[in-house]
């Protein structure tokens, strides 16, 4: 699994989200992060297609979301969002979030698509402690990736530590705080010692915590900004300062208190 990729959450189905993986690939990217709710699998499979790198190459996550656990269709959303896609398999597949009393249900189900080889990985996304801690109970297989809100005003250390305990993969969804972070004095200062921007700077500080990330972009620019950040180094005084920005501040939803 690549350490760095492109989240394609809110990026509109159709040309922009066609364009966006496109630049990305080009670029140099090869994860792609997309999910049944984000309604543009169909433009990033046409974007695999349009891309002239090999499907080998490429490492494409989805997603199954609650509507298909509450209705236990989960083996009906994964064929939906494989023909979508244009695959024969993805790379990764996860539970989008932890409904409750049908996520371990919906393992099961992920299970038998990973033992029939129509998924390589299997994970969870927005699980916490304490939900894993169930998950494991019934699973067969553990998670291999927990994707999560994680950016440095949300740092999870706790989760982070556990899944590292339990060998399940961090991957931080909304790495830059969905944009709020771009602006903080403390990360600005580390960024001009480094003649880096802001994001660049948090991005790496993903990749030296070994946090797998996704930013997303549909700006070129902006995509090629984002993967530069593997010809520098933070030092420890920079991921020490970057850590001791933690307030537990989520903009997302809470996985223990949702509604959808």
């Amino acid at each position: 699994m690549p350490w760095f990729g492109l989240g394609v959450y809110k990026v509109p189905e159709g040309e922009v989200a066609l364009e966006s993986v496109k630049m990305a690939i080009k670029a140099g990217y090869r994860s792609i992060d997309t999910a049944a709710l984000y309604e543009n699998e169909e433009s990033v499979g046409q974007a695999i297609k349009e891309s002239g790198v090999s499907r080998e190459e490429l490492f494409i996550t989805t997603k199954v979301w609650n509507s298909d656990q509450r209705n236990d269709s989960v083996e009906e959303a994964f064929e939906t969002s494989l023909r979508k896609l244009g695959l024969d398999y993805v790379d990764l597949y996860l539970i989008h979030w932890p409904v409750k009393e049908k996520y371990k249900d919906t393992w099961k189900v992920l299970e038998k698509l990973y033992k029939e080889k129509r998924v390589r990985a299997i994970g969870v996304s927005n699980f916490n402690i304490h939900h894993l801690e169930d998950l494991m109970s019934v699973a067969e297989i553990k998670p291999m990736v927990n994707q999560v809100e994680l950016h440095p005003l949300h740092s999870q250390p706790e989760l982070r530590s556990y899944c590292q305990q339990q060998q399940i993969q961090i991957e931080a969804w909304a790495p830059l705080g969905q944009g709020r972070l771009l602006d903080h004095p403390v990360l600005q200062e580390i960024a001009s010692a480094h003649h880096k921007s802001i994001a660049q700077v948090i991005l790496r500080w993903d990749i030296q915590n070994e946090i797998v990330t996704i930013p997303k972009s549909i700006r070129e620019s902006r995509i090629k900004e984002n993967a530069n950040i593997f010809d520098f180094t933070l030092s420890q005084s920079d991921m020490e300062k970057i850590n001791d920005l933690n307030e537990n501040q989520r903009f997302g939803a809470d996985p223990d208190n949702f509604n959808f």
